[in-house]
């Protein structure tokens, strides 16, 4: 099937499975929660399969315990390959994490400041993006300044732009959403801008400060800048519901937003964050005041939940490589349940 073919069904996919939400109950996911809680973390996994994703990779670091993976499904539909645990991902808005953490590097370092202005770093976008003079740095890093998100332009997904430039014309001259920190709401703009502010003072790819800053100190070396940077073998399949083809090296946004890696190179880091050794003295404090220790990624084909739980001292990870229909609320139903499964097992 030819690209354009793919991506008009992509867009009838999107349009009749949004009418479709509005008025049937998803009985899928009525079924996914009632359910008995299975005894292990590997039984559960399995049961996603049930109920109709393709693929699925469970990462758990718990502390006192060898790291701990699991998988089931398909890497690779087609070819009837297993899924790994450890092949690369697509992890989408996880990378914000990664990019919260270099811009914190930046400001302890004195090369950036929170408190100056999109105008200040970007003086070619006043009169371009609404508001230029008053949103600080902090506020993009915080989602709270106002830029409309470019992912909800008409037929971003189904026609992504060629670059971040054309990416960032989709927001250009568009009002704004609301006035500079007067609330929050999730932009990709945001990051889209944070990342080019990153490389114009580095003068270097985001990436390559990123792997140097905080890759290669923490010892990840599966974690990579875009999918053209690995073997594409190597990187799990991903399909949306409506749409035969895998959909991996498809272009679906995936020029802005290709970071890849693999489950425990994710559960590593997230451990870092969160126990602050991926900090230098006085970094933890300005990050703390900036962004979030969590988060979820989804582009299509590839969805997935990082979190640390504190109560059982665990990292979870968990990857799955369908999208479309009711599979974001089966994705957060399966994890919710893998950790019902751990802490259960913690307190036998």
């Amino acid at each position: 099937m030819k690209k354009k073919q793919i991506k008009l069904i992509l867009r009838i996919v999107l349009l009749v499975g949004t009418i479709i939400s509005m008025f049937f109950v998803p009985w899928i996911l009525v079924k996914a929660w009632i359910l008995p809680l299975p005894d292990t973390v590997q039984e559960q996994v399995n049961e996603a399969i049930d109920h109709g994703v393709d693929g699925i990779i469970v990462y758990v670091d718990q502390a006192g315990k060898p790291p701990e993976f699991y998988a089931a499904g398909w890497h690779d539909r087609k070819n009837k390959i297993p899924a790994n645990p450890k092949a690369y991902f697509k992890i989408a808005s996880i990378s914000k994490l990664y990019d919260a953490v270099a811009i914190t590097k930046l400001v302890k370092d004195k090369r950036l400041s929170l408190d100056k202005t999109l105008a200040d770093y970007f003086p070619e976008l006043v009169g371009r993006i609404e508001n230029a003079e008053k949103i600080t740095l902090r506020m993009m890093v915080k989602h709270r300044s106002g830029i409309p998100n470019l992912t909800d332009t008409p037929n971003f997904w189904s026609e992504p732009p060629e670059s971040s430039k054309e990416a960032l014309e989709l927001v250009l001259d568009l009002p704004a959403n609301f006035e500079p920190d007067e609330k929050y709401q999730y932009s990709n703009t945001n990051y889209l801008l944070i990342s080019e502010l990153i490389e114009k003072v580095v003068g270097y790819s985001k990436f390559q400060y990123i792997k140097e800053d905080i890759l290669i100190p923490l010892g990840l070396k599966n974690t990579f800048g875009s999918i053209h940077e690995v073997n594409t073998d190597d990187v799990m399949s991903g399909y949306y519901v409506g749409i035969e083809e895998d959909i991996k090296t498809s272009e679906y946004g995936s020029k802005i937003t290709s970071m890849m890696a693999t489950a425990e190179d994710v559960g590593i880091f997230l451990r870092a964050l969160n126990d602050g050794s991926v900090f230098y003295e006085g970094e933890q404090e300005i990050y703390s005041s900036i962004y979030e220790y969590e988060h979820t990624g989804w582009v299509p084909g590839y969805q997935s939940i990082a979190k640390y739980h504190k109560d059982i001292d665990a990292v979870v990870i968990q990857f799955m490589n369908t999208t479309g229909g009711y599979n974001w609320n089966l994705l957060e139903i399966v994890y919710s349940r893998i950790v019902k499964i751990i802490r259960k097992q913690k307190n036998l």
